[in-house]
This record gives structure tokens, C-alpha cells and sequence, in this order.
């Protein structure tokens, strides 16, 4: 899931996916009814990709939070953001066990819960959206020829020297000449 192009904008409802840059700002558009907008530079965006939940330890990407949530809720709806304080509260326990009670409030569940909701019926929460790329695995020829390269790494080729560019030094005559002050007239 790729989350550094979505956005949450202070004042407005819902989330919203940065399509381009303007001069003066930006055009975005609603992640649910794809409708498109353009905003001011002056609008506080907060991009999700940013942003991080506390624990007791560490601060947890909201990828990860959203992957825990998505996971317990086998990829469907979780739990609404207007639900009672103390559903909200097992949701998060759920969600991120070692969560830090007190840094983490109510008001930031209920977003969570919002946001989550939001992009799994936008269709960002599958379980593809989670999956990391590996890097391929090679067998046999192809994985020789690759470690023999990594032991014995090529030299590279020298690099070919400019030839000086000849620096032009001032005669002593023309730095003491006085410098004209008339102007041709035409």
C-alpha cells in the first residue's frame, strides 16, 4: 500500500490523493468519489506516509498500524470511529498492543479508525497492498556468475583528464590603463 501520495487536509473530511503541483498549490482528489480539487499552498496537509503512532518504545508508521488492523479484520470495515471510547480503546489494544495510553488519545483512534475505514472502501486495504517486494532469488548459472562477479569486482576504466584550459593573465599595461567614462552617442 502506498500511502506517500495520500493525504489528510486540516478542516477537511475524508482523505485525499495528491495528483499534481501547481504553481500556488495543488490538485487533489477525494480517494472516495475521485473527485478532483485543487487547494491553496496555504492548507495544512498532513501526509499519511508521515505520520506514526507512539508505543512505549518506538514510533510505529501508520502502514504498520493500518497492516495490524487490516490483519485482525481479515481486510474488511474495522470498527466505526464513533463508537464508544472503550471500544475504541480494545480496538487500538488490538491493533498496536504496546501502544503509549497516554500520548495516544481518543480523538486519535477515532481518526485512525476513520482513515482505515476510508481507505479499505477506496480499495487501498487488500492483502496485495501489504505484500513487500522481495528481491528475486537466482539458481544455479546465473547465481554463480553473480557471486563470481561480487568476489572479483571489475576495475574501472581511468577516467581521461581534461586538457587545462589556459588561463589568460592581464598585462600590466591593461590593468593600469583608466577605463573610458564617455559613451558613444548613436
Amino acid at each position: 500500500m502506498l500511502l506517500e501520495k495520500i493525504i489528510s487536509i486540516s478542516g477537511k473530511p475524508g482523505l485525499f490523493k495528491l495528483v499534481s503541483q501547481l504553481r500556488n498549490g495543488f490538485i487533489i482528489e477525494d480517494v472516495t468519489s475521485k473527485k478532483k480539487v485543487s487547494i491553496g499552498n496555504s492548507s495544512q496537509v498532513s501526509l499519511l506516509d508521515n505520520i506514526a503512532m507512539f508505543t512505549f518504545d518506538k514510533e510505529v508508521p501508520l502502514f504498520e498500524v493500518f497492516e495490524n488492523i487490516a490483519k485482525n479484520y481479515d481486510y474488511k470495515e474495522a470498527i466505526a470511529h464513533k463508537s464508544s471510547d472503550a471500544e475504541l480503546k480494545e480496538f487500538m489494544t488490538a491493533s498496536l498492543p504496546n501502544y503509549d495510553t497516554e500520548r495516544v488519545y481518543a480523538s486519535d483512534i477515532k481518526k485512525l479508525a476513520q482513515w482505515y475505514n476510508i481507505l479499505q472502501k477506496a480499495g487501498y486495504i487488500t492483502p496485495d497492498s501489504f505484500v513487500k517486494a522481495e528481491p528475486e532469488t537466482l539458481e544455479g548459472e546465473a547465481a554463480e556468475e553473480v557471486s563470481i562477479e561480487k568476489e572479483a569486482p571489475k576495475k574501472a576504466a581511468p577516467k581521461a583528464e581534461k586538457p587545462a584550459t589556459p588561463k589568460v593573465k592581464a598585462t600590466a599595461a591593461a590593468k593600469a590603463a583608466p577605463k573610458s567614462t564617455h559613451r558613444k552617442q548613436g
